[in-house]
């Protein structure tokens, strides 16, 4: 069954190169192309497609306008953001993901029409083949099936949680740790907005973050966070001291790790080192440094992403002694960079998102 798609861009230019990209994807079916939010939202009833592509900055009703009515409408449609690399776009980009749209593609600026067109369609077949593995879930879901898998779309409440953590080993360590890395990719956002406000501002401990965003969008981010949370959050700076009580966001293509400082200080390091995974930042990258840094103190936390970034520093951090934490299947927008690290016997704990936070705090 192909997967249907509607593109919504208020330039004839986008509108043309997505679908023809998304036209040689096999299994894709476009649907309707529209100039408008309003517009889309009186298509989506008769043309019922399973995907939609949004522009974020469009005259009239924008994207993040056209995100809440289809959430307050409760259409069943997957929602990929489209955004331009500039602030307003990275800030509406980022209000998007936290009311659960599935991602976003930041528009690209290569030298050539050729390379733009081979970024979008490489980036486009990853995020469709993973929306369509959802999609065969929902139509299992559909048929009385049972599936640990939620169909994914723009709720902002995870459907069919699991009403207990699942411990894979005993926790027989009786240290606490005194840092938290956290990995998190496709779906970020939005479970960030739900875990880090559970936090409390006196943790007493660092917690580093990498999540999968391009320059701009990761302070965005940041700061979108801050405002929810009684922990400081903040995009982290290179050679600043590491603080309790304080969310270092890694910046957008760039790496961060941590390093010692003066004296036994810890001090973040951000650097201009290859991809890892095709990722930068990546998780691997900075699960890598806390584990040498840290060692045994340390709490790692994976979560909602597509690939397996995070699996080979969680590798890394376990043998040091640190303790893993998983996000569940249910619970995630795409159960990739989870499921690595539960495939290969890393995840001490296996929780659902809104268990997450006090699975930390039971290890601090």
């Amino acid at each position: 069954m192909n997967l249907k798609v509607m593109v919504v861009d208020d330039t004839i230019f986008y509108r043309k190169i997505i679908r023809d990209v998304l036209e040689s994807i096999p299994g894709v079916e476009v649907v309707g192309t529209v100039n408008s939010g309003a517009l889309a939202l009186e298509r989506i009833p008769s043309l019922m497609p399973d995907v939609i592509t949004l522009d974020v900055e469009m005259p009239g009703m924008n994207g993040l306008q056209v995100l809440e009515e289809i959430r307050r409408k409760e259409y069943d449609v997957t929602v990929i953001m489209i955004s331009s690399k500039t602030r307003e776009g990275s800030e509406a980009t980022v209000q998007a993901l936290e009311l659960g749209a599935f991602d976003f593609i930041a528009k690209p600026d290569e030298a050539s029409l050729d390379a733009n067109v081979g970024y979008l369609s490489s980036v486009l077949k990853d995020m469709l083949a993973s929306i369509s593995r959802q999609q065969v879930i929902k139509n299992r879901l559909r048929s009385g099936i049972p599936s640990q898998q939620p169909a994914s779309g723009v709720s902002l409440t995870p459907a069919a949680e699991p009403a207990q953590v699942v411990i894979n080993r005993p926790l027989k360590r009786t240290e606490k740790s005194s840092v938290v890395a956290i990995g998190i990719s496709t779906g970020g956002p939005n479970a960030l907005a739900q875990l880090l406000p559970q936090l409390p501002g006196d943790i007493n401990v660092p917690i580093l973050l990498v999540q999968h965003m391009p320059p701009v969008f990761s302070a965005s981010l940041a700061q979108s966070l801050d405002k929810k949370c009684a922990l400081r959050v903040k995009e982290a700076e290179n050679g600043e001291p590491v603080e309790k009580n304080t969310v270092y966001i890694a910046a957008g293509g760039k790496q961060m790790k941590v390093a010692t400082g003066t004296g036994l200080s810890k001090i973040i390091r951000i650097t201009d080192d290859p991809p890892e995974n095709n990722c930068k930042p990546s998780v691997d990258y900075l699960f890598r440094s806390v584990a040498r840094e840290f060692g045994s103190k340390t709490t790692c936390v994976i979560m909602t992403g597509m690939g397996a970034d995070g699996k080979l520093g969680t590798t890394v951090s376990r043998a040091a002694g640190a303790i893993t934490i998983a996000q569940d299947e249910a619970t995630s927008v795409v159960y990739g960079m989870p499921k690595a690290v539960v495939d290969a016997g890393l995840a001490d704990v296996v929780s659902p998102l809104n268990f997450i936070a006090d699975e930390i705090l039971k290890t601090l």
